[in-house]
């Protein structure tokens, strides 16, 4: 059969996404955060785009009466353009501008300041000591000479946020160009500093610094420190009581000595600040109803410019390039306006819809959470589930009951004897508050757990029991269980 390039015509139907729908797409899966640097970015691209800073700036135009977006407000709503004295201000060369300006931009004079006493110079110095720089000063007050303090300053560098040696001292050796010997030296100098398990290579030799330094000798606390961390992260006390041949009591105390370690020296000069979630919904209870509001506090009001809105509207006057160049960014602010309302329009009504659905939730807390789905919210607002997704991603709402990811009203249900269907959140809190309530000298195993809810009507296996209770970081009933309790006639001495 012979081959032969041909052509053919061919209809077809494709779906393709224009860059204004992408961007539409995009607005509704972006954080509070993510949509303020998003707007920031709109408006250093876009110069038809602009911030009003005054409200009484914000000249409506009749053409123009549903494009500009101010938060908190619907689009399109109408401001006077009227000043307090009635005079028209719709045009920017009517403005009063040198009475504007001393009302509101002029700073007052010297006079009108209030005299205060100057802050002493100690209290203007809020930085936070790191676990680098408190080293490098003990370092530079321990009076070594330059050499050696070069390879402390390597060895310092190479240290995590816990305080760990990251690097071999072969390496630093080899970068210092001396001898390995010298560096391990320098680094016995560096671990006896402050804090205590400073510069340690590893967990066990962290737990032995601190013990030197804490001038404990105690042999069975060292001879677990040097072989059965394992075991001892594990409880397994008998385990380690029959190797090293000691009573169990003195090893269950032998655990509570390290227990009290620090494993991660430098933890108490860590400077992250904690990250704090802003709410993008608040949900209040106003007598029987939930008044939602969209926290817009800080987004910017956006407009179009009144400067290219006038050379507009004698666009013949204008070169070709220009105009075009003008129509195209102002197509461009304008869907992009659009589409920032069209977000926050959705996030409301998603909100609404959920807010219909949990309602037991947020009058009588978590054990009343009802399990629940995208496709349900999606028929209830009349959108497509992968809209509903993308408006809960990174969304964080305020509610009566807490703070809450968007996403964590959607979950699983677990079916009860009566038929009835339970959230899959509510069964981890009863898990929670069963482990919580339980005997420590007798803990519950994940089977007692599953036969205790069932009596409360949930039917629920042991190894999803085993699931939920990972989930939440519970640990397994042998290692919640407290050391020395259960023994059944152990000798005093275990025998090899």
């Amino acid at each position: 059969m012979a081959l032969e390039i041909r052509q053919s015509l061919r209809l077809t139907q494709t779906l393709i996404m224009t860059q204004k729908l992408q961007q539409a797409i995009k607005l509704l899966q972006l954080s509070r955060l993510e949509l303020l640097g998003e707007i920031h970015q709109a408006l250093e691209t876009n110069p038809v785009l602009e911030e009003s800073q005054y409200e009484e700036m914000e000249v409506p135009r009749e053409e123009l009466a549903e494009v500009p977006y101010t938060p908190g407000e619907a689009a399109g709503a109408e401001k006077s353009s009227e000043g307090t004295n009635g005079e028209d201000r719709s045009s920017p060369e009517e403005w009063n501008w040198d009475g504007f300006l001393k009302d509101r931009l002029m700073p007052p004079a010297m006079g009108e300041y209030e005299e205060r006493e100057a802050l002493p110079f100690e209290s203007l110095n809020a930085q936070k000591s790191t676990l680098k720089s408190h080293l490098m000063w003990q370092l530079r007050m321990a009076g070594l000479d330059e050499d050696t303090e070069r390879i402390g300053i390597l060895i310092i560098g190479n240290l995590d946020k816990d305080g760990y040696l990251r690097t071999t001292v072969e390496e630093i050796a080899g970068e210092v160009g001396t001898e390995p010997a010298r560096v391990e030296e320098v680094l016995q100098v560096i671990q006896i500093f402050d804090p205590p398990g400073v510069a340690a290579r590893d967990l066990r030799e962290c737990l032995k610094l601190q013990l030197k330094v804490a001038g404990n000798q105690d042999p069975v606390v060292w001879a677990i420190v040097e072989n059965h961390l394992p075991n001892l992260g594990n409880r397994n006390y008998q385990a380690i009581a029959r190797e090293i041949k000691a009573p169990l009591e003195k090893v269950i105390q032998a655990g509570e000595v390290i227990a009290n370690l620090e494993p991660k020296p430098g933890r108490v000069f860590d400077t992250e600040e904690p990250d704090y979630i802003n709410p993008d919904v608040h949900v209040e209870k106003v007598g029987n109803d939930y008044i939602i509001r969209l926290n817009e506090d800080g987004l910017p009001k956006l407009r179009v410019s009144n400067f290219y809105l006038e050379a507009m509207r004698e666009p013949e006057k204008l070169p070709d390039s220009v105009k075009s160049y003008i129509q195209k960014h102002l197509d461009s602010a304008l869907w992009f306006i659009r589409s920032i309302h069209q977000r926050q329009k959705t996030l409301y009504k998603v909100t609404e819809s959920i807010i219909q659905f949990q309602r037991d939730f947020l009058d009588n807390g978590l054990a009343y959470l009802r399990p629940l789905t995208l496709r349900q919210v999606a028929e209830d607002v009349q959108m497509h589930e992968s809209t509903i997704s993308r408006v809960t991603t990174n969304k964080y709402i305020y509610t009566p009951q807490g703070v809450f990811d968007l996403k964590y009203f959607f979950n699983s249900g677990i079916n009860m004897s009566l038929g009835d269907q339970i959230a899959s959140e509510s069964v981890k809190e009863k898990i929670r508050q069963i482990v919580h309530s339980e005997n420590p000298d007798s803990p519950l195993s994940d089977q007692e757990i599953a036969d205790i809810l069932r009596k409360d009507d949930v039917i629920i296996a042991r190894r999803t029991v085993a699931k939920y209770r990972g989930m939440l970081g519970v640990l397994s009933s042998s290692k919640r269980k407290r050391p020395g309790y259960r023994r059944k006639s152990l000798p005093e001495t275990v025998a090899s």
